[in-house]
């Protein structure tokens, strides 16, 4: 299913890339949106996981740098039956996590360090574990490509007003339709992230639960990170905070129709639905460190 998905939404970003290029550029812009839109395909399809990894400023950690973390995830992994991952660290002290690469062969985990200092042990397993449910999901493809191309369609959206046209003609686009698409394309790739990732945080935390066997001390991980996201937000690019476990950039409290924009689902929601396996799994209490 993944993989259709996938398919329709490279092939809908095609469209999208052209039907931006015709209405700056006409037809010789349309053309320049289709090779722009196939090379941005293919590089995000092959390197949207270094991409994602560049772009939180990761670095890779070996067994020797950091063991506990390593025998974490591949205890886990082995648990998931997953191959082990490569393992990042992030040089930012509001704990968070994220998963990418193409497949779960070239994978790749990445948290902040204030995760591994402000989480115990087991909630630091319930969010790996959620990462691994991403990978063994096949979401973290889907995922970074919509991280890559969203990136790339606002920077479209950007040179679309330096390359507007300070004339009219009746070969020439409107230069009121560019400053449209300086609006609209932005949107419409956060639409995309919203989309993405709203629908598979649940399937995850369940995955991520079952692999843990630790439910609640997920359900205690989620909350510690969005009260840490309000208090100090992160300084991502916004085009790949739909990747994290919590959104990075706070403001997940929102309600009404600002609501509609969260790039994740309520807490609350998660954390109930939590709640509900742990009792399915027998489990009634959890108690923090």
């Amino acid at each position: 299913m993944n993989t259709v998905r996938t398919t329709l939404l490279l092939a809908a970003l095609f469209g999208l890339f052209m039907f931006v290029g015709q209405l700056i550029g006409g037809r010789q812009g349309m053309i320049m949106g289709f090779g722009f839109a196939l090379v941005t395909n293919f590089l995000a399809y092959w390197f949207s996981d270094k991409a994602a990894l560049a772009m939180s400023g990761a670095r890779p950690v070996d067994e020797q740098h950091a063991p506990g973390l390593h025998r974490m995830v591949g205890r886990l992994a082995v648990r998931a039956g997953l191959p082990m991952p490569r393992v990042y660290v992030i040089p930012e002290m509001q704990p968070n996590a994220f998963a990418t690469g193409r497949d779960p062969s070239h994978a790749a985990i990445a948290v902040t360090e204030g995760l591994m200092q402000s989480l115990n042990e087991d909630e630091l397993e319930g969010v790996i574990a959620h990462e691994l449910a991403h990978v063994k999901n096949r979401d973290i493809l889907i995922s970074s490509i919509a991280a890559t191309i969203a990136g790339a369609i606002s920077f479209i959206a950007q040179m679309a007003f330096w390359f507007m046209p300070r004339h009219s003609d009746d070969e020439g686009p409107n230069p009121l339709v560019a400053i449209l698409m300086m609006i609209v394309a932005p949107i419409a790739a956060f639409i995309i992230q919203m989309a993405i990732s709203r629908s598979r945080e649940f399937g995850a935390d369940r995955g991520g639960a079952e692999i843990s066997g630790k439910p609640l001390a997920l359900a205690s991980a989620l909350a510690r990170i969005e009260r840490a996201a309000e208090l100090r937000p992160m300084h991502v690019n916004p085009a790949a905070s739909h990747m994290y476990i919590q959104n990075p950039l706070g403001g997940d409290r929102l309600a009404g129709i600002a609501g509609w924009f969260r790039t994740h689902p309520p807490t609350e929601e998660r954390i109930a639905h939590l709640k509900t396996l742990a009792q399915q799994m027998g489990q009634t209490a959890y108690r923090t460190a």
